[in-house]
């Protein structure tokens, strides 16, 4: 399978191109402010880009869909409620297939109520919900305990080798492992859902303490 991580403008934004190498279809994860980029890449390639997968829909993981779907035709693919603008909704569970490959939606809301990550091939696209260090952000009330709750029931499950992809270049470098984030991550590290909002309260202190970027 080919996998390419692009920059793609915004906030340090990651999209994501995915191909079958026998097939030639192709998958577009999150296009952002720049989805020139990727349909430039996927003629290179020589890859038809067939699908579009949202993680959720904040302007800066949708803001390319719109000019990709009309270059390619591309089917949108995003978790089933949400705001629409999707034609494939998107169930837990639910498996994408791209060639000889299948990734796997799995919802994991707390940073955004539809936000999924997509499993499969030995790699986690973990959107906005888990970067190289960090979490993502929330409120210190219900949408940090769901996100809590998908970090700790959903993503932390899977093999400490898998790979993860996340949406943005926030950490020390773009890609990381779930064994890496579990020794690593300060956020994987909190003891209690008590320590994990205390350390989202004091973050600005912490990183200043630590010498985080």
């Amino acid at each position: 399978m080919i996998f390419e991580q692009h920059r793609t403008g915004g906030d340090r934004n990651f999209s994501y191109l995915l191909a079958d190498e026998r097939t030639r279809e192709a998958m577009i994860v999150d296009p952002s402010y720049e989805p020139a980029v990727l349909l430039t890449r996927a003629r290179e390639l020589g890859v038809q880009v067939r699908r579009i997968v949202i993680t959720h829909r904040h302007p800066d993981h949708v803001a390319g869909v719109d000019e990709v779907r009309r270059a390619t035709q591309a089917r949108v693919y995003a978790w089933r409620e949400g705001g629409g603008g999707h034609d494939e909704p998107l169930d837990d569970g639910d498996e994408i297939t791209l060639g000889a490959a299948r990734l796997r939606a799995i919802h994991t809301p707390g940073h955004a109520d539809d936000h999924i990550c997509l499993h499969g091939a030995g790699k986690l696209l973990s959107g906005d919900i888990l970067f190289v260090g960090k979490v993502g952000g929330t409120d210190l009330g219900a949408g940090a305990r769901r996100e809590y709750d998908s970090l700790h029931r959903t993503i932390l499950v899977l093999p400490d080798q898998t790979e993860v992809w996340p949406g943005h270049d926030f950490g020390v470098r773009p890609s990381s492992t779930i064994g890496e984030e579990k020794r690593t991550n300060p956020f994987l590290l909190c003891r209690s859902f008590e320590e994990f909002v205390g350390l989202k309260r004091n973050w600005t202190a912490y990183k200043k303490e630590h010498g985080i970027a």
